[in-house]
């Protein structure tokens, strides 16, 4: 049995390898950015934002039918679903022109999109489903890690294929390869049988409860607003890293997909150190960390300029971002049970699709009319401050449900 779980549990971390790249927009967006001479598009930071915000927005929606459908039918149908569709969107994206924008926005942002929504909702609930309480938070960690630590070979891939065969071209293959390895990947994805779970979950405390029962809830207000801070901080940085770094070393510095896959390593090393780290000490008090760590980085990143800063820099925000991705979901598993455990966290994901969307196109605005990041970073640490308090007064309200 425990066998079958762990094959889950990386079964789940190949597939959101595939999913995650989301995270290397940054690079296709540097190029879309870049004149029609250097083989670009020429279009403006916002425009180049709208595919990458799209699929944030879509992604975050589709968590909650995509919750409830594999509670209902399963996680291999879903998962199977959700590499197709990802896979034929970036197919689809390929056909965008400097002059044509729609099928960026309906193939990478939409059907893309929704088939991360798919495949994302699927592959966490079947592997944390296999394992007790006490190890949700590193079994999350892993399964999600998949898709923070995907840039480290998307963003070089993308930028060779860019380099070789041009956007339309990068785009085709990449949909068409991940498309393949997602599908066999996820046939794997099965729930445990239903006398396992059901010991699984009755051990757990408090068993499973509706999302009406969660959202009547002081605590899913405060992840809520928590999880929509921090995606938006960690989102806006992960969407322009490579134009961020080009923009503030003045274009000396002209290998920003490198700090998307530094970003990535320690993306990833959030999602499983911060699960690890909350199963010991508690989701609140490490959210709390983890959010402080974020606003003050947030404070320092105007004044990056170098490589080594901007190593720093993305490890940081990484790390930080990363470690929300694996608190979140164990938190909504530990206060609500994981028989509901799909539709109650893909209401809770709706924060990150909010955040995912201002943060970016935040950005994007800020940039384009002030040539600078300066004040989105300002706004973003803010937000981060007021996320780091409410986990004082979740600390407070437990004490006194205790």
């Amino acid at each position: 049995m425990r066998n079958t779980g762990w094959m889950v549990t990386f079964a789940g971390t190949g597939i959101n390898l595939a999913l995650g790249v989301l995270y290397a927009w940054s690079v296709f967006a540097k190029q879309l950015t870049e004149p029609l001479a250097n083989g670009g598009f020429g279009w403006s930071k916002t425009l180049a934002s709208m595919p990458y915000i799209t699929t944030i927005g879509i992604f975050a929606i589709m968590m909650i039918p995509a919750g409830r459908l594999q509670d209902r039918f399963g996680p291999r149908l879903i998962a199977t679903a959700g590499a197709l569709f990802t896979g034929l969107g970036l197919v689809v994206a390929g056909f965008a022109t400097p002059e044509i924008v729609w099928p960026a926005l309906l193939g990478f942002g939409i059907m893309a999109g929704t088939g991360m929504g798919l495949g994302y909702s699927a592959a966490t609930p079947a592997a944390v489903k296999w394992f007790p309480s006490n190890r949700k938070g590193l079994i999350t960690g892993i399964v999600v890690s998949g898709f923070g630590v995907a840039p480290v070979y998307i963003a070089p891939l993308t930028n060779s294929l860019l380099a070789q065969y041009g956007v339309g071209n990068a785009f085709k293959i990449l949909g068409a390869g991940f498309a393949v390895f997602a599908g066999l990947l996820a046939q794997l994805i099965v729930n445990p049988p239903a006398a396992q779970a059901a010991a699984v979950q009755a051990a757990a405390k408090p068993s499973g409860e509706t999302w009406r029962d969660m959202m009547r809830t002081s605590k899913f207000a405060i992840f809520w607003i928590q999880y929509a801070c921090a995606a938006t901080a960690g989102l806006m940085i992960i969407g322009h890293l490579s134009r961020i770094v080009a923009t503030q070393s003045g274009g000396v510095i002209t290998l920003g997909f490198l700090f998307v896959a530094v970003l990535a390593i320690f993306n990833a090393l959030g999602r499983i150190m911060a699960g690890i780290i909350s199963d010991r000490i508690g989701r609140v008090r490490t959210i709390a960390l983890v959010c402080t760590m974020q606003a003050a980085t947030m404070l320092i990143f105007p004044s990056l300029t170098s490589s080594g800063a901007f190593f720093l820099g993305a490890a940081l925000v990484g790390f930080s971002y990363g470690a929300c991705l694996s608190l979140f979901p164990s938190a909504t598993a530990d206060n609500w049970g994981t028989a509901n455990f799909g539709l109650n966290y893909g209401i809770l994901f709706t924060a990150w699709g909010v955040g995912g969307v201002f943060g970016p196109l935040l950005a994007g605005r800020i940039a384009d009319s002030t040539g600078s990041y300066a004040l989105a970073y300002q706004i973003a640490a803010t937000m981060l401050g007021v996320a780091a308090l409410l986990s004082l007064v979740q600390e407070v309200l437990n004490r006194k449900r205790a």
